[in-house]
């Protein structure tokens, strides 16, 4: 665990080792990192925010083409969100009662009550929130939410991520305080990204405790 919270922290030199390894490959690694991560419900623990922050970031040091980078990890994050939709749809109730280890009703549990809260708008949304992200499609699938809707979502929220967050990494990676304290910037845009769910659960804990019953 103390390994893969080093590798997050430092994911921007882990970055930069990759693209020079492998100048050509890195296009193929960063694209099945965001569809696994998007795709999978076995894999939510796969960077997300901070992967598409430190591309922008160290675009500018390495020969890395945001470009080629940005078209590449918008088309996984849509392509990962159809197939765990699709999933969902027609094995979701099935890897829940025969994977309930892996597919954690406690996760469906806080991404239902995302559903109930925002509806559709989920979708998009959960874009920007660990764990509720690859639960999201999976879980409107098993809702069997209308394709053409999700297909909505799916791609506005993609784009808004993406585009968002890649440029974000670009900007801000150039600032000096920025770049020397990687890691608290990634903490940053983790504790961000959770803050909704810390609010539902503390409004969650009020509610339960000003109702006992």
């Amino acid at each position: 665990m103390k390994d893969i919270l080093d590798y997050f922290l430092h994911l921007d030199a882990r970055l930069v080792d990759l693209v020079k390894t492998y100048p050509l490959w890195i296009y193929g690694i960063l694209f099945a990192i965001i569809f696994c991560e998007t795709g999978l419900v076995v894999t939510p623990f796969l960077p997300g925010d901070s992967l598409l922050f430190a591309v922008g970031a160290v675009s500018q040091k390495t020969s890395l083409n945001l470009w080629y980078c940005g078209g590449l990890m918008l088309v996984a994050a849509i392509m990962g969100d159809i197939v765990n939709y699709g999933i969902g749809r027609t094995a979701g109730r099935w890897m829940m009662n025969t994977f309930p280890r892996i597919v954690k009703k406690e996760y469906i549990d806080k991404t239902h009550k995302f559903f109930e809260q925002y509806g559709g708008k989920t979708i998009i949304i959960a874009r920007f929130v660990p764990i509720v992200r690859t639960f999201a499609p999976f879980v409107a699938g098993m809702g069997h939410m209308e394709a053409r809707k999700f297909m909505s979502f799916n791609v506005t929220g993609a784009v808004l991520w993406v585009g968002l967050l890649i440029p974000a990494g670009r900007f801000f990676g150039r600032i000096p305080v920025v770049e020397e304290n990687f890691e608290l910037v990634v903490f940053g845009i983790i504790g961000f990204s959770l803050l909704p769910m810390v609010i539902e659960f503390l409004k969650y804990k009020l509610t339960r405790s000003s109702n006992p019953s």
